[in-house]
């Protein structure tokens, strides 16, 4: 197999195959520093492992190339790497949490457990010396501990216990080196060890509780634990700068069934400042603190050497370079004398190790001649943008650490970075040109950066009176723009003083009431002039007259309410499929609208890619299809995903895919300038990805799903052949006969169409029961599809059209009984049971005066007809209801307190889940 074949270094060797999926990830930035980083091979060779987001890293430094372990979907929560360096083991927190053992010599992994801890995940894991057992401890309020044995085919624990409250959350355990049947673990103020035994159902557990009183000193809280190499003892590295020796005070008669009596027997102050990291290297014991210091000492806990640099900040992790191998001929006689050297002085130290602090940079340390090498630099706060030259292969990432880092995306190389200290950098935007980086900041400024060096080119603006949200420029570069969390949008303006550009703020406007979610600079149709729009959760779009404005004056050209209910949530410019131009919206209902970019009416909604959360950012691709310049896509993020679609958007499912990327939120997402590459930040996780596109893959997808309607009919219950596909089909014949009359005996000529004016009925026949502007829409939809082109109207659909239409528009999950309770929640108030109601009376004039409005005599109508009293048409007692109106309804019809189960069950008509 190729585990069995497997050698250090062999996932470099493999020639990389052409991936099938439409994104790979080929590189990534930033990672996370509050796990550790090891080392993975020895001498020169600096091969890194670690954490970023959901993924493994093996990033071989000096060679400038990665490997990706991919297999979470929850960021990684803890990792535990064998002695030989060769079995990984990864952890996640949250649904569907997994652990993972890999082969870090084949990148295979060898062993999944499911469902090892369903509540929370997992908080921390330890592998044994033998590389056999596996020791987790979950992450939920009430801790469990499982020992699992990874090479046997059991998904099940080998044992179990649970953990009381008051031991506090242990979040570190270790085995012991000498034997895989024990180990320990700490929380901040508790230490635990264990032993297990294959005969016992549940491993034993004892702990002991350290206070001010035990050693008539500060201990300290606890980080972490390490076994002794040479006895039975173990020690705890403390916040006071304090080593805690654990040591048996009564060992038990039978060690096999209980565990160890384990006290603290010595309390070692070995400095002032907090012990982060304590570890067992050969025949010494290593600290790191809170000032960058790595400390050896002996057996007997005596100071031997310390190693420190100015610039490293708290330690998160030390890894020492794998022993070479022993020179061929070595007596036992020379190893023993070697041995005896060792563990009297530092001289046989001769081993490089990589040092990773807590604010995220990693540093290569030579022992021989004592040297700090900075191998990574990243951002230690969350990275919130990025940005991509619009004309070469660069890539600019901002963080709230105020860290502005220049990378060729290309040659995944460094160029050139700035730190805005006491700043937090928010957003980041290109001019068209190339020659500007602009940078806006939580603190309302905003920045303008060459391109290149970073440097500044004028002075910095700040008109803002809150963060900065979003920048952009207009395709001339003669304007920009801001959007703040303040609700404003401010314009600047390119200008000349003194023969030389520069730029003044133009005007503001406080434009709306609701979060800004997209602001964007466009082209006049009639002319090259720059127009600007802005989109809010207000639900409205705002196009600014930027040739009517003046200083401190912003003028508004137009104002359209987009969306009745749906919020928008991102803005692009369609790309020109036809003779009339589109504004594409897509908003929290999973749907994807296009509106008529001059009279912003809407011209099409459509089903968009539902992949667990709406799509938070969209972005046209650039194209570089010479050959079909019609073929365009999309790239989009959601809430963790990234994505593809295929334009023109149709509501096929198959012709858009998505991948996790930032299991914790995706912060931003821009592609290259040639749209080869797409990248995505991840805010909190710290880090961001270079995904590579794969069109071809994506395009063979879509037509493995099917052309015309086939794609359609699976998203209708049973399908083609379903119960639900011959109804709509019975009642396309019903509408076609009650239009000629259903008493007629003449011979009806039967259509595969219906009028416009019957798709009302038809849908809420179907279960989608519309409002009236959804049916102005939908009609509009069809009736000017072919007007731009023909000039002429559409009078009727038939029923593939139909389908379409139908799927496009209803909710993308059906009807929900939990939006109706969430409605009674706010319009409601507590009756003396305890239930949410609504008052008759009110119900009725909220039916009448809220949202679209109904006569006195249409809620008669309707509640009539859906309470079945509805009277023959043109009787006696019609008229008398239509005078009547509501008030014909009795309190037998309607109760005067109404629940939500009676709304729906007993007034809509509707099933409710039992």
């Amino acid at each position: 197999s190729l585990v069995w074949a497997a050698t250090p270094g062999m996932l470099f060797q493999e020639d990389k195959q052409s991936s099938l999926h439409p994104l790979n990830l080929s590189w990534v930035f930033g990672y996370n520093s509050s796990l550790a980083v090891h080392s993975l091979r020895d001498g020169e060779d600096r091969v890194l492992l670690y954490v970023s987001s959901h993924t493994v890293v093996i990033h071989d430094i000096l060679r400038n190339r990665q490997h990706h372990f991919q297999g979470h979907a929850n960021a990684i929560s803890c990792l535990a790497l064998s002695e030989d360096r060769r079995w990984l083991a990864t952890a996640d927190r949250g649904p569907d949490a997994l652990i993972i053992v890999w082969d870090s010599f084949s990148g295979i992994p060898v062993h999944t457990i499911f469902g090892s801890h369903p509540e929370d995940g997992v908080s921390a894991i330890a592998i044994s010396q033998d590389a056999k057992y596996l020791a987790t401890i979950s992450a939920g309020a009430v801790q469990r501990v499982c020992v699992w044995n990874w090479t046997s085919p059991t998904e099940k624990p080998v044992c179990s216990t649970e953990l009381k409250p008051e031991f506090g959350h242990q979040d570190y355990v270790i085995f012991n080196p000498q034997n895989p049947h024990e180990f320990l673990s700490n929380s901040k103020t508790q230490v635990i060890f264990y032993l297990w035994v294959r005969t016992s159902a549940q491993g034993e557990q004892m702990t002991s509780l350290l206070s001010l009183q035990t050693f008539k000193t500060v201990v300290g809280h606890f980080s972490q634990s390490v076994f002794h190499f040479n006895n039975c003892q173990a020690l705890t590295g403390t916040s006071a700068g304090k080593l805690v020796v654990w040591d048996t005070v009564s060992p038990s008669k039978d060690l096999q069934a209980k565990p160890h009596n384990m006290r603290a027997t010595n309390l070692v102050p070995t400095q002032k400042e907090s012990l982060t990291v304590l570890q067992v290297f050969e025949s010494y014991i290593v600290t790191g603190d809170v000032k960058g210091q790595v400390k050896f000492y002996d057996g007997r806990l005596r100071f031997l050497t310390c190693y420190s640099h100015s610039k490293v900040g708290p330690i998160r992790s030390i890894s020492f370079f794998k022993a070479p191998p022993d020179p061929p001929g070595d007596s036992p006689a020379s190893c023993i004398t070697s041995l005896i050297h060792q563990t009297l002085s530092l001289s046989h130290l001769n081993r490089n190790f990589i040092l990773s602090t807590s604010d995220a940079t990693v540093f290569h340390v030579a022992t021989e001649r004592p040297n700090f090498e900075t191998v990574m630099e990243e951002a230690k706060k969350a990275v919130t943008t990025i940005a991509c030259h619009p004309r070469q292969a660069l890539l600019a990432v901002g963080s709230h650490c105020g860290l502005l880092k220049l990378w060729d995306y290309q040659q995944t190389k460094y160029l050139v970075s700035r730190i805005f200290p006491n700043a937090s950098i928010q957003c980041l935007s290109y001019d068209p040109e190339g020659y500007i980086l602009a940078a806006g900041f939580t603190d309302g400024s905003v920045y303008l950066l060459d391109a290149i060096s970073l440097l500044s080119s004028c002075k910095e603006f700040k008109f803002s009176h809150g963060s900065v949200t979003h920048i952009s420029f207009s395709h001339d570069s003669k304007y920009f723009a801001t959007a703040d969390e303040k609700y404003s949008v401010i314009v600047y303006k390119r200008v000349l003083q003194k023969g030389r550009r520069c730029w003044e703020h133009l005007a503001g406007l406080h434009s709306h009431y609701k979060p800004i979610r997209s602001i964007l600079f466009g082209v006049q149709l009639d002319s090259n002039e720059p127009r600007l729009l802005s989109l809010g959760e207000d639900r409205q779009l705002v196009e600014y007259d930027l040739n009517s404005s003046s200083k401190d004056h912003l003028v508004v050209l137009h104002k359209d309410r987009i969306e009745q209910n749906a919020v928008p949530l991102c803005l692009a410019w369609y790309p020109q499929f036809s003779n009339e131009s589109f504004i594409l919206t897509a908003n929290n209902c999973y749907k994807m609208k296009l509106y008529n970019t001059t009279t912003k009416m809407c011209r099409k909604t459509l089903l968009g890619p539902i992949y667990g959360s709406p799509l938070e950012k969209i972005q046209i691709l650039p194209t570089t299809n010479t050959t079909d310049p019609q073929k365009h896509y999309l790239a989009y993020i959601t809430k963790d995903k990234v994505g593809l679609q295929i334009l023109p958007v149709d509501g096929n499912p198959h012709k858009s895919s998505a991948f996790i990327c930032h299991p914790a939120g995706v912060s931003d997402l821009v592609s290259s300038y040639d749209g080869r590459c797409v990248f995505t930040a991840g805010g909190d996780d710290c880090t961001v990805m270079k995904w590579e596109v794969n069109l071809n893959a994506l395009d063979a997808a879509a037509s493995l799903g099917g052309e015309d309607l086939i794609p359609f009919y699976s998203l209708l219950d049973g399908g083609r052949e379903g119960e639900f596909f011959r109804e709509l089909e019975d009642y396309f014949y019903y509408v076609q006969l009650r239009r000629y009359g259903i008493d007629t005996l003449e011979t009806r000529q039967v259509s595969t169409h219906i009028p416009l004016e019957e798709i009302p009925s038809v849908m809420r026949a179907m279960g989608f029961y519309p409002s009236e502007e959804k049916i102005e829409e939908m009609i509009n939809e069809v009736k000017f599809s072919t007007f731009v082109d023909t000039g002429e109207q559409v009078t009727e659909i038939n029923l593939g059209d139909f389908i379409k239409l139908y799927i496009n528009h209803r909710p993308a999950f059906g009807l929900s009984m939990t939006r109706i309770q969430q409605a009674f929640q706010v319009l409601g108030y507590d009756n003396e049971n305890g239930d949410k109601v609504i008052d008759r009376g009110d119900l009725l004039l909220l039916l009448q005066h809220r949202g679209e409005h109904m006569t006195e005599d249409e809620l008669a109508w309707c509640l009539t007809t859906l309470l079945g009293r509805h009277p023959v048409e043109g009787g006696s007692e019609w008229d008398a209801y239509n005078l009547s109106g509501a008030a014909a309804l009795t309190e037998e019809d309607i109760p005067a307190e109404i629940t939500a189960e009676i709304f729906t069950a007993d007034i809509l008509g509707l099933p409710t889940a039992e």
